[in-house]
């Protein structure tokens, strides 16, 4: 069952244009074996530290050597930059809605020497090349935003991933993390829960066909 609060409406993390007065911070983190310094700021999320389930999700995800890699609501940048960072033959393509989160994610590529990305604001897929293709799509998604965002989130993957592609999200379990599987599940065919850790589920599915189910099944 999802969680009454994915029904609300915040001025948060995935607000367009953030009221809130900007107070830059610095934050370290390890991640994939490496540490690295990010600049946060108000209304972006987890601006104290890496939160939890980004940092399993950075740990647990599996990429192909080369390709074209999306992380999709990227905020202040961790999931991309740690996978361009320790990926370097990715191209790691990075979007928000958040234009304070986009401002911070290409100071922290450069603060930590991180060349191969490209960094958009945009409202769910809409700033991309439409005939891009991935081969993963990496999210810890924005839970507060509704069902209806989650719900074309999931979707949109899909449709933007390349047959053989993979789709992985971190969730809370109390959040709705179960409910989002079966909907990942009913839009590409599978979809596995591939670690559980205080709270959090990291969902991983992968593309086996250019059709969704929900195509067939609405």
């Amino acid at each position: 069952m999802l969680h009454e609060d994915w029904e609300k409406e915040w001025e948060h993390y995935f607000a367009e244009k953030p009221k809130t007065k900007s107070k830059v911070k610095r934050i370290r983190a390890v991640l994939r074996g490496r540490e690295f310094v990010f600049e946060t700021d108000r209304s972006v999320f987890a601006r104290n530290y890496v939160d939890t389930g980004t940092k399993r999700l950075i740990e647990k995800v599996q990429l192909p050597d080369e390709g074209e890699v999306l992380d999709w609501g990227c905020g202040y940048g961790a999931i991309g930059i740690a996978i361009a960072a320790t990926c370097p033959k990715l191209k790691v393509w990075m979007i928000d809605i958040n234009e304070r989160a986009v401002a911070l994610a290409k100071r922290n590529a450069k603060l930590n020497k991180v060349k191969n990305v490209v960094i958009l604001k945009s409202d769910g897929f809409s700033a991309l090349p439409p005939e891009l293709r991935f081969d993963a799509i990496v999210t810890n998604p924005p839970i507060h935003a509704g069902k209806k965002v989650l719900v074309q989130l999931i979707r949109d993957a899909f449709k933007w991933l390349k047959v053989g592609g993979s789709f992985w999200f971190v969730a809370r379990t109390q959040h709705g993390a179960k409910t989002l599987q079966r909907i990942t599940e009913e839009n590409f065919g599978n979809a596995e829960c591939v670690d559980i850790h205080g709270g959090y589920r990291v969902i991983a599915a992968a593309k086996e066909a250019d059709e969704s189910l929900t195509t067939h099944n609405p």
